[in-house]
């Protein structure tokens, strides 16, 4: 017989970070890359060209910054170990390049591996990538980059380091901070490019982190990065991004496949960094690239990533808010991945909305109507709509998924037996659960922006699947713990079973977590809050 104990901790302390805040945090990259296109095969003249071009096509104007040098740079090292740029393609070396992106008023981006050899190298066959990565060499190199060659980002990747030397991606990737922060004379943003959620440390380290494999200019790639973001947005925030890859809008796909490329990287905060060649920009997707209010919502002062409100059949509902939390002003996603058409109803109290609203499209850049019920609309097969709806009132939400929580010690790189993660489940409120916290202290699942506009006293639901042998501490606030009556049950397996207790909550954001220190929790569906 399984065995469910509660605790509850009751506290009224001041919450910091970036959820609790009207602040403006620095936004995600924008720009150009090399990689997409041209891969290894890159010279000078190919760069100014391009720095030209996101001048010449207004790009500049309505945000892009940087120019990134990819792989495909390096020369060899001399006898003192000092790279050198590749004598044929870059013969004037980095530095001139650097200057000449900087005189255009943009930003210089270089990369490297966290390894020995680049992808390049491996994957390119660019013998001059072999030895070319910062192992070894990481203040050398940093001060080579940074200082002499003066880039202001670098995107790290990880091929030698993994596929070769099976690195710690924490401590690798902690090292080279290190040896940048040492030896760079100003702040360098940094990009861990790992093709996986590496961990929650990657925060402590990098402004942004890639969270899947390449992408290519095609519908699988993009439905599949998308999938793989979904549920990350408790990890975004405060000047640090998932990064779902660069942009491949111009590339070739369909109309409304770029429409959902540009419109999800914008509304999930990830970096924009165009892969196209910028000369040769068909004119359709260069004015997607510039629909300053897709980019508004990227570029928003409260530096937040949609999360996933409803998932009915093959569509999902993603919301934020931005220009100010706990606003009347959101913006929506209604995103059908699939291959048939998608019927969407929304209540606007699940999106914390009550009133006549105004809605607003974003990518056909009009106004669309009003309601003060619900948004239904049918979309076609691989689409999106992303809306801003503006509201007469904002109301208390009473439903938290685990899929919005904060895992501590979630990652996606899949070396665990038992690793925490966000999984499907059928019966769950929103499809999904969240399986294998519990075993430490550290192993927890935590809200942080748990609302109550006047505080008071709550009856919290706990939707859980119960197992033999598991227990369940729950901690409001973090301080003084109230005795709660055990809950035995037998279903086990996929079966829902839920539990109701009794909290305070103080006014504004609170923190709920839950865990079980010294032994496996049950998996986590949602919680929902009733005022009492």
């Amino acid at each position: 017989m399984g065995t469910l104990m509660v605790f509850c901790f009751l506290a009224s302390i001041a919450i910091n970070g970036f959820a609790y805040q009207n602040c403006s945090f620095a936004p995600p990259i924008m720009g150009w890359s090399s990689w997409n296109t041209y891969r290894v095969n890159i010279n000078e003249e190919l760069i100014k060209k391009q720095a030209d071009a996101l001048i010449s096509n207004g790009l500049k104007e309505v945000g892009y910054r940087y120019i990134n040098i990819d792989d495909g740079f390096f020369g060899y090292r001399n006898s003192k170990g000092v790279m050198q740029t590749h004598p044929e393609r870059f013969p004037n070396g980095l530095k001139h390049i650097s200057e000449y992106i900087h005189s255009l008023g943009l930003k210089a981006g270089i990369y490297s591996d966290a390894g020995s050899n680049t992808c390049g190298s491996i994957w390119d066959n660019d013998k001059n990538g072999i030895g070319s990565g910062l192992y070894g060499f990481e203040h050398q190199d940093a001060d080579l980059y940074f200082n002499d060659w003066i880039f202001d980002f670098i995107k790290i990747d990880y091929c030698g380091a993994c596929q070769e030397l099976e690195l710690d991606e924490e401590k690798r990737y902690t090292e080279i901070r290190k040896a940048i922060d040492k030896v760079a004379g100003k702040h360098v943003s940094m990009n861990i490019c790992r093709w996986a959620f590496p961990g929650t440390w990657a925060k402590k380290l990098a402004s942004s982190w890639r969270i899947s494999g390449d992408i290519t200019p095609n519908w699988n790639s993009i439905k599949y990065i998308i999938g793989k973001n979904l549920y990350l947005s408790a990890y975004a925030g405060d000047g640090h991004y998932n990064d779902m890859d660069m942009l491949e809008i111009g590339r070739g796909m369909a109309r409304n496949e770029e429409e959902v490329h540009f419109g999800m990287w914008c509304i999930m905060s990830s970096p924009l960094l165009i892969g196209c060649d910028m000369t040769n920009i068909p004119e359709q997707s260069l004015e997607l690239l510039k629909n300053t209010e897709l980019i508004a919502l990227n570029q928003d002062r409260l530096g937040l990533q949609a999360y996933v409100v409803q998932h009915e059949g093959e569509g999902y509902v993603l919301v934020k808010d931005i220009e100010k939390l706990r606003g009347n002003v959101r913006a929506v996603a209604l995103y059908n991945p699939s291959e048939a058409e998608c019927e969407f109803n929304v209540p606007l109290e699940l999106l914390e909305l009550s009133g006549k609203t105004k809605i607003r499209d974003l990518i056909k850049r009009k106004n669309i109507g009003k309601t003060d019920k619900a948004l239904s609309y049918t979309l076609p097969g691989r689409s999106v709509m992303i809306l801003r709806l503006e509201s007469e009132k904002r109301i208390e939400p009473c439903r938290y998924e685990a899929e919005w929580a904060y895992l501590p010690c979630f990652n996606d790189l899949g070396k665990k037996k038992k690793p925490v993660l966000y999984t499907p489940m059928k019966e769950a409120s929103g499809g999904m659960k969240v399986i294998n916290i519990g075993g430490s202290k550290e192993n927890y699942i935590e809200w942080n922006n748990v609302y109550s506009e006047n505080g008071g006293f709550y009856e919290m639901t706990v939707n859980y699947c119960p197992k033999s042998n598991r227990k369940l501490d729950i901690y409001v606030n973090r301080d003084k713990p109230l005795a709660i009556d055990m809950v035995d049950d037998e279903k086990g397996g996929n079966k829902m079973s839920s539990i109701k207790i009794q909290i305070r909550l103080k006014p504004g954001y609170n923190v709920i977590r839950m865990g079980s220190s010294y032994c496996w929790a049950p998996d986590i569906d949602c919680f929902y809050l009733k005022r009492l």
